[in-house]
């Protein structure tokens, strides 16, 4: 299946905490048929920005366009935009395939979506172990395939290769590359630059809510002789805030 459409439009985009601005006029584009990496040393904002990306947070000002609407204005969102944050987490007790019939159910996506995913991720062979059982690894690719569960144009994935063995690290960066190849806008948060490099096309950098950069990978690199200094150089001009140790 190919998609193409508009992607993501941050337009603008601020959230305030009484006098607080947790992201400040925060403008930038994630393209269909890149991965884009989205960086910032703890604090920075990003998770902030995914939520609202999702509707689960109100703008103060600004706007977030998701191919061309609001999120909450989307018919029939999970086709549209399939998303994996920290927060969202299956109930133990249930299966892995039990966990995705349900969320399958509840989004209107047709039950034999759920056999798709599964294998995608590798999880045809544990799709009936209950998810208390399972490694963090696993569990990520869980994650993912629930993200992929509405075959969305658009997904958004925090920290995706949190917990993956090499042979998990390698095949969550060959499937970005896929989805990717296929039209589909990308947007992946990461600590592990290393690795970013190697899957990302467009690197966002946030620094205390604010955009410091928006570049190609190679531009953005360039000089610097890798993502991760480049990261460093660019963050350091603006603050001295750590870097958040991987996870």
């Amino acid at each position: 299946m190919t998609h193409s459409d508009e992607g993501i439009i941050v337009d603008r985009f601020t959230k305030r905490y009484g006098r607080t601005a947790a992201v400040d006029d925060l403008s930038f584009t994630v393209r269909p048929g890149t991965i884009t990496a989205f960086l910032g040393p703890n604090g920075a904002g990003k998770t902030t920005t995914l939520k609202a990306m999702l509707g689960l947070l109100t703008p103060t000002s600004g706007r977030i366009l998701i191919n061309g609407r609001r999120y909450r204005e989307l018919n029939q969102a999970w086709r549209t935009v399939g998303s994996m944050l920290e927060t969202q987490r299956a109930h133990p007790a249930r299966t892995a395939r039990n966990h995705l019939r349900w969320l399958a159910h509840s989004s209107g996506v047709p039950p034999e979506r759920v056999d798709t995913v599964l294998g995608l991720a590798n999880l045809a062979d544990v799709a009936d172990r209950r998810v208390r059982t399972f490694s963090l690894g696993m569990s990520q690719r869980l994650g993912i395939a629930a993200a992929l569960l509405g075959d969305p144009a658009i997904l958004l994935l925090d920290e995706p290769v949190n917990g993956l063995d090499p042979e998990g690290i390698v095949w969550i960066r060959e499937l970005m590359r896929g989805l990717a190849g296929e039209g589909r806008a990308v947007l992946m948060s990461s600590h592990l630059l290393a690795e970013a490099e190697r899957t990302v096309d467009r690197v966002v950098v946030l620094d205390r809510g604010k955009l410091i950069a928006d570049d190609t990978l190679p531009g953005f690199v360039a000089g610097a002789g890798s993502l991760e200094a480049a990261f460093m150089a660019a963050v350091t001009a603006g603050t001295t805030a750590e870097l958040e140790p991987a996870r």
